[in-house]
């Protein structure tokens, strides 16, 4: 089918300040620009595109979906009625009617979605995470060593995350705990905290899976009394001080070796996730070097200025040339639905090479010397 008789939709969930938290409305709001930057790049590319904002009625969506006869959706949808524990939902919506649509399966998304779970996946296939608890209590014990970092265990986009969401003692804890709980309706997750550096890599699959170059927050402008961290107004406010002083590099200047290292996690996390289309990992890699899985982003932040766009700037690849690639595989998969299987195959050496450096430390013995 010829790309101007290809009608895409653009499917955003609208920012309503009625339901959202109004100090974090910034990541919430973002989300229209982005579907206004994807019109415009499918436009140029020929597709008959409409933006199809989602408010307080996904009928009315679906309506619109059906009335414009839409070929294939942009699934920009982070939620539903200000809920980002909803967005999984959204999208099992449109594969059970049928939707062609981009990005990740309702079940990556529902996955990723719940950080300590989705922990205990990574951990079952050998990739290493943060030892963490999942808190429904203020009350509950913890076996952590301080420093811990508190956070939601059901959002992203960093909500949530602020400069005392590192603590240092117990009472600080408490607080924290009991902040996320009566402010975000949800678990805290309490992790120990990672001092080192912090990086990403953004994932792009067409025909097959790459890891695009490593992008790495540099954090040398920060005061080192300040923990280390990429929290929300480093992520969203512009003039705040953390935004300046938190720029990212991309690609990130590090040794072949950790490079190498950071992207083939990525590849195995983005397998065991059950990943499809695009994702971002994130990553701490502790003064003693060793590197542990902060999460995994499916559908992560595609504004002009966001990390995932470094990432494809640094292998030149424009933003029309990525949404015209997500089309073709939400297409594909429309008429081949074993196109970008969920089925695990994790076939990454440096990955396999770590897992039995792992089980053989056990006996006192180093894959090298075999």
């Amino acid at each position: 089918m010829e790309r101007e008789n290809i009608i895409v939709g653009i499917a955003y969930n609208a920012y309503d300040p009625v339901v959202n938290r109004p100090e974090e409305r910034l990541s919430e709001a973002s989300v229209a620009e982005v579907a206004e930057s994807v019109f415009t790049a499918l436009s140029e590319s020929g597709y008959i595109a409409a933006i199809l904002p989602l408010r307080e009625s996904l009928m009315s969506l679906l309506r619109r979906i059906r009335e414009l006869k839409v070929d294939v959706l942009v699934n920009l949808c982070e939620g539903f009625l200000g809920r980002p524990q909803l967005e999984a939902n959204v999208a099992a919506v449109f594969e059970a009617l049928g939707i062609a649509f981009t990005g990740n399966s309702s079940k990556a998304l529902a996955i990723c979605q719940d950080k300590f779970r989705s922990k205990a996946i990574l951990n079952s296939f050998g990739l290493p995470t943060a030892k963490g608890r999942l808190v429904s209590s203020i009350e509950q014990k913890l076996d952590l060593h301080f420093p811990v970092i508190v956070k939601p265990n059901h959002e992203d986009a960093s909500l949530g995350i602020y400069q005392d969401s590192v603590v240092y003692d117990l009472q600080a804890l408490t607080e924290r705990i009991g902040k996320i709980i009566n402010d975000y309706k949800q678990p805290a997750l309490v992790e120990e905290f990672i001092q080192g550096r912090e990086f990403n890599v953004a994932l792009l699959e067409s025909d097959k899976l790459v890891a695009l170059p490593v992008s790495e927050i540099d954090f040398s402008a920060m005061p080192e009394s300040s923990p280390h961290i990429c929290t929300y107004e480093a992520k969203w406010f512009e003039d705040h001080i953390l935004f300046v002083t938190t720029p990212a590099i991309c690609p990130a200047p590090i040794e072949d070796s950790l490079r190498e290292q950071l992207q083939q996690y990525a590849l195995a996390a983005f397998q065991a996730m059950g990943c499809r289309d695009y994702a971002r990992v994130d990553f701490r890699m502790a003064k003693d070097g060793r590197v542990f899985i902060l999460e995994v982003n499916p559908n992560p932040d595609t504004s002009l200025d966001a990390g995932y766009c470094r990432g494809l700037k640094a292998v030149g690849m424009d933003y029309t040339q990525f949404w015209n690639q997500m089309i073709e595989n939400a297409l594909r998969r429309k008429e081949e639905p074993w196109f970008s299987s969920e089925d695990v195959r994790i076939e990454y050496p440096f990955f396999w090479q770590h897992v039995l450096e792992k089980a053989l430390s056990k006996k006192g013995r180093k894959w090298s010397e075999q």
